[in-house]
């Protein structure tokens, strides 16, 4: 009996110990940061700039991020939690990825032959890749992989965005090495599909969809919106109302009205 009482003593000691120190030894939770992450989509996509939903979360949570982040939630996930916060809302434009290439199988040629690792970053890694453009999309899809939402697939040797799927996380655009894939507003509709900084001769003899940098398209831009610089024509989203002129006007049909 006496061990019995020893023992049980000890026990009963050593529970109020614990409760003790789960008392005062404890440290508060944020229970905001669930309630955040709850309105998340999920993603982990990094758009945000953090490593995850949770560390978002927790950056809201703290004041340190604003609430209107996530790229893909958009604007509905943002007014969430904004309204959780109790804090005025701010919509960022609404982005989508589009693909800078069209030097398809047919319009693009192959420089050499290729036996290594099937993706982009390997193959890219081999003086530029297989490709006759060494610019040109390499087709093994190290976009499609990192695409959660499904938007990305490889048609006819180019990666081609549905834009129906797509929420602008802008995995795809980090996952290119030949950094091919821009994050543009949805808004524009117009897109010079290629990437290539040659001279328009270099050009023609690897791609017949390739930019020339002819600048017809800037002779006729009412607004300014396209440049041409070294030998490449680019489009300000800002300045761009998605007229059309310049894709009437491209000889090669490079830049695309969708």
């Amino acid at each position: 009996m006496t061990g019995i009482i020893i023992v049980g003593a000890i026990g009963l000691f050593c529970a109020i110990l614990l409760v003790v120190a789960s008392r005062f030894l404890s440290v508060p939770t944020d229970t905001r940061v669930e309630d955040i992450r709850g309105f998340l989509p999920g993603a982990n996509c990094g758009a945000c700039g953090y490593a995850g939903c949770d560390d978002y979360a927790k950056a809201v949570a703290n004041g340190s991020a604003k609430p209107n982040l996530c790229i893909p939630g958009g604007a509905s996930v943002s007014a969430q939690i904004s309204e959780y916060l109790g804090v005025a809302a701010e919509n960022t434009e609404p982005v989508k990825a589009t693909v800078r290439c069209s030097g398809t199988c047919q319009k693009c040629g192959e420089a050499e032959d290729y036996h290594g690792p099937a993706t982009c970053a390997a193959c890219a890694a081999l003086h530029r890749g297989k490709k006759a453009c060494g610019y040109g999309c390499l087709g093994y899809g190290d976009c499609v992989k990192v695409c959660k939402f499904g938007a990305l697939s490889i048609v006819d040797g180019v990666a081609h965005v549905d834009e129906s799927l797509c929420t602008g996380c802008g995995a795809c655009a980090k996952a290119c090495p030949h950094l091919l894939i821009g994050m543009v507003p949805v808004k524009n509709h117009v897109t010079v599909r290629c990437s290539s900084h040659d001279k328009g001769a270099v050009v023609r003899k690897v791609c017949s969809a390739g930019c020339i940098g002819c600048m017809m398209c800037t002779k006729v831009c009412p607004t300014g919106a396209i440049t041409v610089t070294d030998f490449l024509a680019s489009i300000d989203p800002e300045k761009c109302t998605n007229c059309g002129a310049c894709a009437e006007k491209c000889p090669v049909k490079v830049i695309t009205l969708e």
